[in-house]
């Protein structure tokens, strides 16, 4: 009996010695408010319970199976004080409410100058929300959602909301509602994010001035949708295979004076999709083997298309709703490289064509009123409709480049008729030029 009560007192001592080591193991919550401005928290690899508010500046390390499992009523991690560090955590389990006007999230920052990195996010609503947020790094992270079936009972991988001067990088998303949603956030950068299998990889509302580049926007149903919003810079993405009825690599509504610039559209329903919107810069894209290359609508004014290739599309370019004549297919004496469609001869060797491409087409009417229209492109029908609306003189202009450049892809074919073309010429002018006079006479009448 001595030796039992001995025990116990000397465990009860060690324990009130060494609260923080016990306690913080069962109470995450707890050891976080028990440590001091600053410090660093450096977590097992075992699962911890949430969901815990972080109201002071402090960094929270995990390991490779360290998880923070939220209750399914909030959002699991809440930052509420600057400069907070999170780490190589997992962090799952946040409310799937949707009428909450909380807007739960695996992790929710409400304020400035912190870092999330290196996070693994699975089975929340959101994954990581910028709620008012300025000067925040969010990078290397993972965060899939319920996938595409589910798209109506989850939300976004990245909300940005009132948030600006964040950086966002290097982090993929996969499966959930949109991939990143900004709404009224300005100045943001966004760089080498991989987002899949969403609705749209990116949708942006009445946000102004961001940046986004080298980001890969593929399989979603739309890759990126641009709304109300003006000044972006978006250059060297990948919007690729961004397929299904009215999918587009890029669209472009009520969006002006944006440089959109070496970026490539790969395989979508539509290239870009614009409608009304004006003076934005289209430069030096790669726009290949898409049902509709470039869909334009006659809302739209004063875009410039220049130095892009735009090939191997079932359409190359269509105007939707009217003529559209105030865009411009080139700028300074340099148009677009339209591949193999529209055969050029450039004589003076400038890179130029020397004759401006014209193209019309009758299938503006049909995928106006139609909208399934562009699910059936590539089939014989369209052909022949196109042949019979030909000969009815219903084909309109879809557009004019003035300078169509000379495909990078077809320069052996170049040389190749300059090369005939010369030896035609010496033919005619040599022996065989003579011969050929004497046979059939200087008036083409044999002799």
């Amino acid at each position: 009996m001595k030796k039992r009560t001995l025990l116990i007192l000397v465990f009860s001592l060690f324990f009130f010695v060494k609260p923080e080591k016990y306690m913080a193991v069962e109470n995450l919550q707890a050891m976080i408010d028990s440590m001091k401005e600053g410090a660093v928290l450096q977590l097992e690899g075992k699962t911890y319970e949430g969901n815990i508010v972080i109201k002071k500046a402090l960094t929270l390390i995990g390991t490779k199976n360290t998880v923070i499992k939220g209750d399914g009523t909030g959002n699991v991690i809440s930052v509420k004080a600057p400069n907070v560090k999170l780490s190589h955590l997992t962090v799952t389990n946040s409310s799937m409410n949707r009428n909450s006007s909380e807007e739960y999230a695996a992790i929710k920052v409400y304020t400035n100058h912190n870092v999330i990195e290196h996070m693994t996010i699975r089975h929340s609503f959101h994954g990581i929300y910028l709620s008012k947020a300025f000067h925040n790094i969010v990078r290397y992270n993972h965060i899939k959602g319920s996938g595409k079936g589910k798209i109506a009972a989850q939300g976004n991988g990245l909300h940005i909301w009132y948030a600006e001067d964040n950086l966002l990088s290097h982090n993929t998303i996969v499966g959930t509602r949109d991939g990143m949603f900004f709404d009224y956030s300005n100045n943001n950068k966004s760089y080498d994010n991989n987002i899949s299998n969403t609705r749209y990889g990116l949708h942006y509302m009445y946000s102004d001035g961001n940046i986004f580049e080298r980001n890969s926007f593929a399989m979603n149903t739309g890759g990126a949708a641009i709304m109300n919003s003006n000044e972006l810079k978006l250059k060297d993405n990948q919007f690729i295979v961004n397929y299904g009825n009215q999918s587009f690599g890029l669209l472009l509504l009520m969006a002006n004076d944006n440089q959109i610039q070496h970026n490539t559209f790969y395989m979508n329903q539509r290239g870009l999709y614009i409608d009304q919107a004006t003076r934005n810069l289209i430069q030096d894209n790669r726009i290949i083997q898409n049902q509709i290359g470039i869909e334009l609508w006659s809302s739209s004014n004063d875009q410039i298309f220049t130095l892009n290739q735009i090939s191997d599309n079932t359409i190359p370019a269509v105007s939707i709703g009217g003529k559209g004549e105030r865009n411009a297919w080139s700028k300074a004496g340099k148009g677009n490289d339209w591949g193999s469609s529209f055969p050029l001869t450039d004589l003076n060797q400038d890179g130029i064509g020397d004759f401006p491409i014209t193209y019309y087409s009758t299938l503006h009417q049909l995928i106006e009123d139609q909208e399934l229209t562009s699910l059936f492109l590539k089939s014989p029908a369209i052909n022949i409709y196109e042949k019979l609306n030909a000969t009815q003189a219903d084909e309109k202009v879809m557009f004019k480049d003035p300078h169509p450049l000379i495909s990078k892809t077809s320069g052996h074919w170049q040389i190749l008729y300059i090369v005939m073309g010369l030896f035609a010429v010496v033919f005619i002018f040599t022996k065989g030029g003579r011969k050929l006079c004497i046979t059939f006479g200087r008036n083409g009448k044999r002799t």
